[in-house]
């Protein structure tokens, strides 16, 4: 695995560690007792340790008492599904390496490539409006986030990114949207690594995440320069 940020490794490490319940052919299962009721599930997948199942204290034992056997990955996800688990999608999760970080801050924002303030909530209010809802409720992308950057095609607000302190940890998840008649110009790249360097600057690891299957926000990944750490699977809020 390219050499991440040790905040990152750090807390995917603490994530997934716990009593061994079951290993075998790159599939492993722990218990881990930060997991509660509310988020008792997580699974994390990387080419490095291949699949990781992390598992409250109470759901451990009641998924390898019911399954009677060796956990396998088809009966611990039968078993979740059972239990009304129900995981997300899996999220691609991609970090700046070591290396790509010293590039970007030694980069500059183009001129139309800026922070936003309050004093762009008219410029913001029409990007909203020029956007269909179920790109502004993929993208999250709100003027009052932590950080918020966006460019511009003279006075018109053209692509925004957002990004905000995420799991209580040094790591910062964030957003991007680029308005359809927009794409393909660059934008989201310039924002994206412009929002990054300036969480960097902060002590923050950008975190970029998609769904597997969004094949525009994985070539963005591609074209923003971050390296794919795994592809992770929290409980749904809506199982």
């Amino acid at each position: 695995m390219p050499p991440f940020s040790p905040e990152i490794t750090d807390f995917w490490n603490a994530s997934f560690a716990g009593d061994v319940l079951a290993s075998a052919d790159r599939f492993t299962v722990v218990v881990n007792p930060d997991l509660d009721e509310d988020s008792p599930a997580m699974v994390l997948h990387t080419a490095e340790n291949g699949v990781i199942v992390a598992l409250s204290p109470a759901l451990g034992a009641a998924l390898s008492s019911a399954a009677g056997q060796v956990l396998t990955e088809a009966t611990l996800r039968q078993g979740l599904r059972d239990a009304g688990i129900v995981l997300n999608g899996a999220d691609n999760l991609f970090y700046f390496t070591e290396a790509d970080k010293a590039v970007l801050l030694r980069e500059n924002s183009g001129a139309h490539v800026r922070a936003l303030t309050a004093k762009d909530a008219a410029a913001f209010a029409l990007f909203q409006g020029s956007a269909s809802e179920e790109d502004l409720d993929a993208a999250y992308v709100e003027l009052d986030h932590w950080l918020v950057y966006g460019a511009f095609d003279g006075d018109r607000l053209v692509c925004a990114a957002s990004i905000y302190p995420w799991q209580e940890r040094q790591i910062a998840d964030l957003g991007v949207l680029t308005l359809v008649s927009d794409r393909g110009k660059g934008h989201a790249r310039k924002v994206v690594r412009a929002i990054s360097r300036a969480a960097l600057e902060k002590g923050y690891q950008p975190q970029y995440r998609c769904q597997l299957d969004n094949h525009a926000s994985v070539a963005l990944a591609g074209a923003v320069g971050v390296t794919l750490f795994g592809q992770w699977e929290a409980p749904s809020e809506d199982g």
